[in-house]
C-alpha cells in the first residue's frame, strides 16, 4: 500500500467513525458560547481503540510532511489529551518518537505551579506541533499556543480534526499560525450520510 492510499483509506476509516459516535446534529451551545445546530465531540472516537490509532496515524504523517524541525506534540487538555497520546505512541512504534506536553487551562496551583505538564521530555526552544480536536473560534488553541511559547519552546503548526469553518482558520493567520485540518465541517456532513 502506497503512503497515499494508506492515508486515504485511513482518513475514509476515521470519518466514519466520527461520523457515527462524534458528529450529533441538533441544537447545541458550544465552548466559544456559539450556537450551532451540529454538535462534534471528537473525544468519542479519539477514546476509541481504532479512532486513537487513526488519528495518531494521520498526524504523525501530516507532522512528517511539513517538517523536520518538530519535536513533539502539545494540547489544551481535555479535548487534545488523547490526540497528544496517540501521536506519542505511534510515533514510538513507528521509530520516530515525539514526546508530548499538555496545556492546562489553569496553572497547578500546587508543586511547580505550572500550565504546562511533560516539560522534562523537551529541550528549551524545541518545536512543538499544537494538537487540537476541533476549531471554531481558534482562541483556546492561541491560548495553548502562548503558554507554550512563553514557557521557551516554540509552537510551529497546528493541526485540528476538524476545522468548523466558522474564522478560526483566519484569526490563527492573523497570530502568525498555519492551520492544517483533517476535515472541515462539509467532509464530516458528506460522510454522516
Amino acid at each position: 500500500m502506497n503512503n497515499l492510499s494508506g492515508i486515504t483509506d485511513m482518513k475514509s476509516g476515521l470519518a466514519s467513525l466520527l461520523a457515527a459516535k462524534s458528529y450529533k446534529e441538533g441544537d447545541f451551545t458550544l465552548a466559544s458560547g456559539k450556537k450551532s445546530d451540529y454538535y462534534f465531540d471528537c473525544r468519542q472516537t479519539a477514546l476509541h481503540p481504532e479512532g486513537s490509532y487513526l488519528l495518531g496515524n494521520i498526524f504523525l504523517r501530516m507532522i512528517r510532511e511539513m517538517d523536520v524541525s518538530v519535536h513533539g506534540v502539545a494540547g489544551m487538555t481535555l479535548g487534545a489529551d488523547p490526540l497528544v497520546s496517540a501521536v506519542t505512541i505511534v510515533s514510538y512504534l513507528e521509530g520516530t518518537p515525539l514526546p508530548g506536553m499538555l496545556v492546562r487551562k489553569k496553572a497547578k496551583g500546587y508543586g511547580t505551579d505550572s500550565y504546562l505538564e511533560g516539560t522534562a521530555n523537551f529541550e528549551p526552544g524545541a518545536g512543538i506541533c499544537m494538537l487540537e480536536d476541533v476549531v471554531t473560534t481558534g482562541a483556546s488553541v492561541v491560548r495553548a499556543c502562548q503558554r507554550v511559547n512563553n514557557a521557551g519552546y516554540e509552537a510551529k503548526y497546528i493541526l485540528c480534526v476538524l476545522d468548523r469553518d466558522e474564522g478560526g482558520r483566519i484569526e490563527l493567520e492573523k497570530q502568525g499560525y498555519r492551520l492544517h485540518s483533517i476535515f472541515r465541517r462539509e467532509d464530516l456532513a458528506n460522510a454522516s450520510v
